[in-house]
This record gives structure tokens, C-alpha cells and sequence, in this order.
């Protein structure tokens, strides 16, 4: 019952999207945004919906857009410093690879999280292994490993918790 009530709820979204896209209620046009959504419903609803909590699109879409401008202004931060560091080669670079644990247990998340890091000028997450990931830091300011958490992922990672 749980999995037609998703179901159902993805559909009537995706059907939604189809009317405010189309801006039409012609019946023929309503039947082919229903099909469609019917079919894409069918291959998407579990990942659309989850069964636990209040954990719904919803939510999820909320928590995205509470996201993305702390992400849109980190990566404007990372892009003058890189800029600045670029047009003053006086100005210090000392570049290295630390490891980075996160708490994310979603692949999802921590495939997003990696290009959120990557997507920061730099900054390059390397590599992925289990909890851990390896990430090129263009200027390496501290050795203490929460300290770099906090600096390059913990303001992403706390907001993709919601999203995943």
C-alpha cells in the first residue's frame, strides 16, 4: 500500500510539472502528461519519495534550495581567491591532498558533496573511499582534520543531510 501511495504521489507531481509546462487543458494534452507521467512515475517513484519520516520531495526540494546559495557564495568566495592568487603570484599557495570524513551515509549525497568540492575553485575531491574523501587543496592552512572539514565540506554536508 506504502508503494502505490508513492507511486501515486510521483505521478501526480510529475503530472503537475506537465500542466504548468504545457499550460494547457486539452484533453488530448492532459492524456499525454498523464501516460508520461504514469511511465516515469513507474521507474522513478522510489527514488522521488522515500517511505520514513516526513523525508518527502517536499522537504527535500526545500532543503536544496536552502543549499544552493550557501553554495553559489562559497564558490563565488573560491573563485576571487584563486583569481587574486592568480593575478599576485606573490601571494602564498601550499598545496596538498587531505583526507576529509564525512558523515553522509547516502552514495548520492556523497557523490554530490565530492562535486560541490570540485565545483569550488581550489579545491578537487581526488578520490572516495568509504567515509573519506581525498581532496587537492590548493592552500593548505591547517594540519588539524576538523578544522579542514569545517573550511572545505562541513557548511555543504550539513545541508545535503537534508536533501539525501
Amino acid at each position: 500500500m506504502q508503494k502505490l501511495k508513492r507511486y501515486l504521489f510521483t505521478t501526480a507531481v510529475y503530472f503537475l510539472f506537465w500542466l504548468a509546462y504545457t499550460s494547457s487543458l486539452a484533453q488530448s494534452e492532459m492524456m499525454a502528461g498523464l501516460i508520461i507521467s504514469l511511465i516515469l512515475a513507474y521507474f522513478t517513484y522510489q527514488s522521488f519519495s522515500r517511505e520514513k519520516g516526513n523525508n518527502n520531495i517536499l522537504s527535500r526540494f526545500l532543503a536544496f534550495l536552502k543549499y544552493l546559495p550557501i553554495f553559489l557564495w562559497e564558490m563565488l568566495k573560491a573563485n576571487l581567491d584563486v583569481a587574486k592568487r592568480v593575478i599576485d603570484p606573490s601571494l602564498p599557495i601550499n598545496p596538498g591532498i587531505v583526507e576529509i570524513k564525512t558523515d553522509l551515509k547516502s552514495n548520492k549525497a556523497k557523490l554530490f558533496l565530492a562535486n560541490s568540492i570540485t565545483l569550488t575553485p581550489g579545491t578537487l575531491t581526488v578520490d572516495i573511499i568509504d567515509d573519506s574523501f581525498y581532496v587537492h587543496w590548493i592552500d593548505v592552512t591547517t594540519e588539524d582534520s576538523g578544522e579542514q572539514k569545517k573550511i572545505i565540506s562541513e557548511k555543504f554536508e550539513k545541508l545535503l543531510e537534508g536533501v539525501f
